[in-house]
């Protein structure tokens, strides 16, 4: 009996190039780590969050401790949000993103290569694809998402 190999999923995530990033002038670079991984940009912006964006898009963590702290971090400079489309696109920029702490990051990784600290490590991205879907609604109308032909760098 044949099995067939798993289908893999074209997904879409919510990255943000935090404001270390731009501040740091690497978000070039950090753009070519996600098209490197097979990762296509599908919308992208870049914003000052006002405390009241940064609040909303962070309330699930309301109750921690670094809720504050984050929010202002947030909201001290630009951000570039955007939504990356690719298979597994969830648990792939993840991937390429590195630990949240970047002293526990992989080599390579974009918080190992480019991050400051645990809260200015420079990208945030979804965790399952229900917050995918709600945190890319959270910056995007779905008319802002574009489909386009991409062959990709793998």
């Amino acid at each position: 009996m044949l099995i067939a190999p798993p289908t893999m999923a074209i997904e879409r995530t919510l990255s943000i190039l935090k404001p270390d990033a731009l501040q740091s002038a690497v978000a070039g670079k950090i753009l070519s780590k996600f098209e490197e991984a097979g990762l296509k940009p599908v919308a992208m912006k870049m914003l000052h969050l006002t405390q009241q964006e940064a609040e909303g898009f962070y309330a699930v963590h309301r109750e921690r401790p670094f809720f504050k702290s984050l929010c202002a971090y947030m909201t001290s400079g630009p951000v570039i949000v955007q939504v990356l489309e690719g298979e597994n696109a969830v648990a792939k920029n993840r991937e390429v993103m590195g630990a949240t702490n970047p002293a526990n990051a992989a080599e390579g990784t974009i918080r190992k290569l480019f991050a400051k600290s645990i809260e200015a490590n420079s990208v945030h991205g979804s965790d399952s694809t229900e917050n995918a879907r709600m945190e890319i609604a959270y910056f995007f109308a779905q008319t802002d998402l574009v489909r386009y032909e991409w062959t990709g760098r793998k």
